[in-house]
Order: C-alpha cells, then sequence, then structure tokens
C-alpha cells in the first residue's frame, strides 16, 4: 500500500500498512459499521488485500448461513457468540429469487451462490445470484447453461459441480454443468460413465463422492468423480449409506448425522470402508430433523427453529454411549425445518 500524491491515509497519521493490521482486527460483526466510515474503508473491505491480512494474522471468521425455502427464501446469518459458546442470529437476509421453489445453494470463498429453481407458473430457470458477504450485495453471475430445479451440486477447488433435476431435456439427461468464479463462466461436460441417477454429492479429499440410486433395484451404490482428468470410477458402496442423511467434512474426515433411530453421529474410516459412531445426541437437543455444518474443529447440529447442539471435535467425550455437547434453545420463534434448508459457512 505505497502513498502517492493525493493519498487518503486509513487512519490518519499511520502508514496504510499500520492501519490495515489495526482495522483487520475488529470482529466482522462490525463490519457494515466500518464500510460506513468512508468510500475507502468500504472498498478495503471488499479487496483481497483485506481478506489476506485477516487469514495472515487468523482473523478470519465464518458466518453461518441457513437458507430456508419453506414460505419464500430467506437467509438467516448465525455466528459463534464466545459467551454463551453457541450462535446467534446477526440478521435476515431476503434473496432477490426469494418466491421460486428448488432453488439449488453452494458456496465459493466469502460469495454464497443461489441456482435454478422454479415456480409455480414458471418452469425451470438458468439464473444464477451470488452474494457478496463482503459488501453485503447481490448481484447475477453467468447463467447456467441448462436450466434445472432441483438439483445437486458441490463445490470444490473454486468451482461449482451441478448436475441432475427437474427441466433437463431429453439432450441433456446426464449433463454436468462446471462454473469457473475466476471467469465467471460456464462449461457444459458430459461423462458417458456417469449414470443420471446421482442424488448426493460428497466433496472429499480433492475429488467428488457421487451417491447413486439404482433405477431397477432402488439400492444405493457409489463412486469417485476425479475433477483433475473428468473421469468417474466406482468405489465402496458402504458411503452411501450417508445418501439421505446430512453430512460434513473437517479437516478431511467426513462425518453424518444419522436419525433413523435416535440421533448419531457417524464417522468414516478411511482405511476400514466403513462408518463408525462416535456417539449419541439426545432427540430434545438435537430437535430432529436436523442439519450439520462446522466451523475449524467444531460441528454445529441445527435442529428445528435453529436450535444449536455444539460438538467441540477436541474436547469431545461420551457419558454412556452419548457425546458431551453444548446446546441451546431455538433462535427463532418459527419452528422452522431444517430438512428443507441449505446450511453452510462463508
Amino acid at each position: 500500500m505505497e502513498s502517492t500524491p493525493g493519498h487518503t491515509p486509513l487512519i490518519h497519521g499511520l502508514p496504510d500498512e499500520i492501519a490495515l493490521i489495526c482495522l483487520a482486527r475488529v470482529p466482522r460483526r462490525f463490519h457494515n459499521v466500518l464500510r460506513c466510515v468512508s468510500k475507502r474503508w468500504r472498498e478495503l473491505l471488499c479487496s483481497e488485500e483485506w481478506h489476506i491480512c485477516r487469514k495472515r494474522n487468523n482473523l478470519d471468521e465464518s458466518w453461518i448461513y441457513v437458507i430456508c425455502g419453506e414460505t419464500g427464501i430467506k437467509c438467516y446469518v448465525l455466528a459463534p457468540d464466545p459467551s454463551s459458546r453457541s450462535l446467534r442470529v446477526m440478521h435476515i437476509i431476503e434473496p432477490p429469487c426469494s418466491g421460486r421453489r428448488g432453488v439449488t445453494i453452494e458456496a465459493l470463498d466469502k460469495r454464497l451462490f443461489l441456482l435454478g429453481g422454479c415456480s409455480w407458473l414458471n418452469d425451470a430457470t438458468d439464473e444464477v445470484y451470488c452474494y457478496d458477504a463482503s459488501s453485503n450485495r447481490w448481484s447475477t453471475a453467468a447463467p447456467m447453461p441448462t436450466p434445472r430445479c432441483y438439483f445437486v451440486s458441490a463445490s470444490l477447488n473454486e468451482k461449482l459441480y451441478i448436475t441432475g433435476g427437474v427441466g433437463l431435456t431429453d439432450k441433456s439427461p446426464n449433463s454436468w454443468d462446471i462454473y469457473d468464479w475466476a471467469t465467471d463462466s460456464w462449461c457444459a461436460h458430459k461423462n458417458p460413465m456417469l449414470t443420471p441417477d446421482i442424488v448426493k454429492f460428497v466433496a472429499l479429499d480433492e475429488k467428488l463422492v457421487t451417491i447413486h440410486q439404482a433405477a431397477w433395484n432402488r439400492m444405493y451404490f457409489a463412486g469417485i468423480y476425479d475433477p483433475l482428468d473428468r473421469t468417474w470410477r466406482g468405489t465402496e458402496n458402504e458411503i452411501a449409506r450417508c445418501f439421505s442423511s446430512p453430512t460434513v467434512v473437517v479437516d478431511g474426515t467426513l462425518y453424518m448425522l444419522e436419525q433413523k433411530l435416535g440421533t448419531t453421529l457417524m464417522m468414516w474410516q478411511k482405511d476400514t470402508k466403513e462408518w463408525v459412531m462416535l456417539g449419541r445426541l439426545s432427540d430434545k437437543v438435537t430437535r430432529p430433523p436436523c442439519q450439520l455444518v462446522a466451523i475449524g474443529r467444531k460441528i454445529y447440529v441445527i435442529g428445528r427453529g435453529l436450535s444449536v447442539v455444539t460438538v467441540d471435535m477436541d474436547t469431545a467425550a461420551r457419558v454412556d454411549g452419548f457425546l458431551v455437547t453444548s446446546s441451546t434453545g431455538p433462535l427463532v420463534e418459527q419452528d422452522l425445518s431444517p430438512d428443507r434448508s441449505r446450511v453452510i459457512t462463508i
């Protein structure tokens, strides 16, 4: 940050390098206030330099975005609250496409993407909306090559992968659309080895685990897609047990919340290729159906009404088979159901 004639310093009397470090230490919940101070500060908070500085000094903060679609799309923004060791609602965002159904939500870096969708009056759309958490603004991104709604998606290595859904034509039943944020562009990709029955993506170990449901016997099986060489191969079907369960990856390890007989947190063992139980959670505090999301080494179980159960993977212990956790009651009055929501962090 070099000074030039007529240059306005970030903070009067301080070199911009020092001022940047000072401002970067302001907690994220006050960033909206910083944006209102001056145009220079607003531009700074939207810059890559700002994010690099916060990451380099371990000041980067992730918030949880719960996108509910029960009565129009609403996005509840939750942030860790050190005083309660849980989460609290920071604000509520209403996207431009709030009246749609079947919208798919993904995240890349500090950006939230709402893709496709449909309504009672309109067929599937190819529109894409992007929310930039740095500027707190919505914009439009490049439209998808294929209009879709109710489809499968994943984010991996700064790219979005989507497939399946309603709205496809007979020319594209097996198409994959891949979005690159760096160029704001899509490419359509078709691999004859892939079957059009994918029900879930899981980004794991720089690859996409694909969960399929066979049309002939309704059984579930799994495969692995390598984005580097664009090849697909079959894999152990045991991992496909997570086909309908919420999952989250923490430090390269896949976790699943099984909710068929109570609420149980499971972990995928890569060496033995099997799911192992970490511990049970009380339904009285989880309030299922639930979704999973992680910040750092903490897994948050989001239940009805945005109730929160926190599992610290560094300190979690079991007592009579139950995991020791902290929890808070519903954060909102509405009895929102997370099984019809998407929960991500940016």
